[in-house]
């Protein structure tokens, strides 16, 4: 066999990436909501996260975002005379 019919080396396969924590979950879902993530930790989301970690982290975030908002609300129109 010459080197022209020779397969190329076998390349090293890399380890599947770990699943993300809740915190990573957090943390992009937290800057998600302002529209700031820098391309490489997007890149690291779109392999490490799962797509049912981040819909359940963001509607748990916009139901404490809602609920802050109504309470301050809430507390600020109780000392209107």
């Amino acid at each position: 066999m010459t080197a022209a019919e020779m397969p190329p080396p076998a390349s090293p396969q890399s380890e599947a990436p770990k699943a993300a924590s809740l915190r990573q979950v957090a943390s992009a879902v937290f800057w998600s909501f302002f529209g700031i993530r820098k391309g490489g930790q997007m890149q690291q989301d779109a392999v490490t996260l799962k797509p049912h970690h981040v819909v359940i982290v963001g509607l748990l975030s916009a139901l404490v975002f809602v609920l802050v908002l109504v309470a301050l609300v809430m507390f600020v129109t109780r000392n209107v005379p």
